[in-house]
């Protein structure tokens, strides 16, 4: 006759069938999610492959990431390139483009191009290449707009605030970069007014301040040049 088996002899292995079902499914999920972190990865590395591939073009979005990653890194000398981060900035000439930069940027190297330039400079520094980046016209072309002549003030203000360690300095090449860039003498006048009522001081009276007395004439010299518009 076979023997009943009593209902609590029997607990443990079903205990055991519940156990191993779910031991079964925890393993399962960690093998799922697994395989979407390694997929991420792998698409990841092939979209930053991809945009590494076309940084050899002149002037495409994925160079000029690449350029910004370099003067960034600076290999063999002390510090960021600010000189160059400057220059490469400056001819990205819309919002669309800065935008595919700035994409391509985060393929290549995986971070956000404003928080890689933040981590890098003084805040100065920072505040004039936001402007860089955050006053582009819409369209390339583009007559300049209020926006624009807002940026340009706003980059000169931050060569004025400068500090060299804790003394205070002027950064005369971040001066400069903005009257290589104004298109016109009115274009000049209107970052002046732009300046007055934003900073409440006058633009001309804040750069004899800042310049040395030779280099104030030189600078003005750029402006002079310039098409009246």
């Amino acid at each position: 006759m076979q023997q009943t088996i009593p209902y609590k002899q029997q607990e443990p292995k079903e205990a055991m069938s519940i156990k191993s079902i779910l031991t079964y499914t925890l393993l399962t999920g960690l093998g799922i999610t697994g395989a979407i972190i390694f997929t991420t990865k792998l698409i990841n590395k092939k979209r930053a492959n991809n945009s590494d591939a076309k940084s050899f073009q002149d002037g495409a979005p994925q160079t000029l990431a690449k350029q910004i990653k370099m003067a960034l890194l600076n290999k063999g000398d002390w510090g960021v390139n600010k000189v160059a981060l400057r220059t490469i900035l400056a001819q990205i000439k819309s919002k669309a483009e800065m935008e595919k930069v700035r994409q391509e940027y985060l393929k290549q190297f995986g971070t956000s191009l404003y928080a890689a330039i933040s981590s890098k400079l003084k805040l100065s520094e920072y505040n004039e290449l936001l402007q860089i980046m955050e006053g582009k016209p819409d369209k390339a072309g583009q007559v300049p707009t209020s926006v624009q002549y807002l940026a340009w003030a706003k980059r000169l203000k931050a060569a004025f605030d400068i500090k060299y360690g804790l003394v205070p300095g002027t950064d005369e090449g971040a001066i400069k970069a903005v009257f290589n860039e104004v298109p016109t003498q009115k274009a000049f006048i209107n970052i002046g007014t732009s300046y007055s009522k934003e900073y409440k001081s006058n633009l001309i009276t804040a750069l004899k301040s800042e310049l040395e007395t030779w280099e104030y004439p030189e600078y003005m010299r750029i402006i002079a040049r310039k098409p009246k518009g």
